[in-house]
């Protein structure tokens, strides 16, 4: 017997629902007559449904029953479509029901990795590197926001006129950025980055031409060796994805505490602890700051730090724990370039709230960070390693650093992807002896200057 009592009654006495809604009779293929369809039949189903007998169904069991009911209401509705028509507003429904709507198709599409939408009616979606536009749509504004509140909320966040700005995750750790009317001038902006169920490998970013084999075996030694390391670049360019990669080569035996503003890492050791930062709700309270689970972090015996991204007050903090036994520390910063990320790590210190002179913030900067790494975003869409630097001091207002290893654009290729090569720049890194100490020490000719090949694709 269903559980649904819209087609049979649960019980003999089951109060039946309203009589269906009477559908003009509209031409299947005219979007706008299909989506009030759509619209009408999500809510006879709704209407149809017991919610007491439901909570006993598993979610495979339920959709099954949603998807009966939804084909015979459609059935019933004057035969307007036929059956392929029927099987595809069938789907929509359950997306609408249970998943994200009109994004879904997005969503299961492993080729796409972020979603753009500016507004209802225009939605973008990135593929190999490059943007498109889809035929994707929202019914209308209501429609979108609906969507991404049911997202949200799964979260624990919300989305409103009193706080129209959110960032939050997806259940498959993908990250959602949101900003409504009224700060969000034309409707709501949305976006998507979406992650892998299968975490990107080292291997893969030496596969694809990221990073030659060379850059990778520093990498794997430095992690291992417990240097400092922040990861720099703009959006998008593939900060988080690095750093994924670099916490792979911490060994199995130690404690980590990773520290998000919406949790995306994916790290694979098993004593992993993972901490979110919350805003604020719509009376000003219950706000959970980075910069406290930073504080709150050290008080769990970490053996390390991982901050997804450093943003404000926190890189204080994380300093700190990198000057007093947490080294082999990672995060990310916003830069376009390794010296520039220090210097915006200045700027965050400062926003902390002390009045340290420059000499000090500097000099902690240059005691704490032993590796800058810059990513970027090619002309294309390709995503390389484009410059690894040591920090080895800071003298009188500049910090002392050298390149280790470099990527030099030489052009772009016939479909306009930038082209060049990896180099070794043939300086030693002062962390070679560290290195050795620790056991993971590496060849000299490793660093010899010459142009480094990644494999090929």
């Amino acid at each position: 017997m269903s559980r649904i009592h819209g087609i049979y009654p649960l019980t003999q006495g089951a109060a039946q629902p309203p009589e269906p809604t009477v559908v003009p009779a509209v031409d299947p293929q005219a979007g706008e007559e299909l989506r009030k369809f759509k619209s009408q039949l999500h809510h006879r189903l709704v209407m149809s449904m017991d919610l007491t007998a439901m909570v006993t169904l598993s979610r495979d069991q339920l959709k099954n029953e949603v998807r009966r009911v939804a084909d015979e209401l459609c059935q019933r509705s004057a035969n307007l479509l036929n059956k392929q028509e029927r099987e595809r507003l069938v789907n929509e429904v359950l997306d609408e029901t249970f998943g994200l709507g009109p994004l879904e198709p997005l969503m299961s599409d492993p080729t796409v990795t972020d979603i753009l939408i500016n507004g209802p009616r225009t939605v973008y979606a990135e593929r190999h590197g490059k943007l498109e536009l889809t035929n994707v749509t929202f019914s209308d504004e209501a429609h979108l926001r609906q969507v991404v509140q049911r997202i949200v909320s799964q979260a624990g966040r919300r989305v409103d006129e009193t706080s129209p700005m959110v960032d939050s995750r997806l259940p498959d750790g993908s990250r959602l950025n949101a900003i409504i009317p009224p700060a969000a001038i034309d409707g709501a902006l949305v976006s998507i980055r979406r992650f892998s169920a299968k975490p990107i490998q080292a291997a893969d970013l030496v596969r694809n031409g990221s990073m030659p084999a060379e850059m990778l075996e520093f990498f794997s030694a430095a992690v291992k060796a417990r240097l400092n390391i922040l990861v720099s670049g703009g959006t998008g360019s593939g900060k988080t994805t690095l750093l994924n990669v670099l916490s792979a080569f911490i060994p199995e035996d130690e404690r980590i505490i990773t520290i998000e503003d919406a949790a995306e890492l994916k790290l694979q050791q098993r004593h992993v602890g993972r901490l979110e930062s919350r805003p604020s709700n719509a009376e000003g309270a219950g706000e959970i700051s980075t910069r406290s689970l930073v504080k709150n972090a050290l008080r769990m015996r970490p053996d390390r730090i991982l901050i997804g991204e450093c943003r404000g007050a926190e890189a204080l903090d994380m300093l700190q724990a990198m000057n007093t036994g947490h080294e082999g520390s990672l995060t990310t910063v916003h830069a376009n370039d390794t010296r520039e990320a220090l210097g915006r790590l200045e700027i965050m210190v400062g926003m902390a709230g002390f009045d340290l002179p420059t000499w000090v913030i500097r000099r902690q900067i240059s005691s704490a960070i032993h590796l800058v790494v810059q990513v970027s975003r090619l002309l294309g869409g390709e995503r390389k390693i484009i410059k690894v630097s040591e920090v080895t001091g800071v003298e009188g207002e500049n910090y002392l650093m050298q390149d280790l290893f470099v990527f030099k654009q030489t052009g772009l290729d016939e479909r306009r992807r930038a082209v060049g090569q990896f180099h070794a720049t043939g300086t030693r890194p002062n962390c070679t002896e560290r290195l050795a100490a620790l056991g993971v020490g590496l060849p000299p000719e490793l660093f010899q200057r010459r142009v480094l090949h990644p494999t090929p694709r």
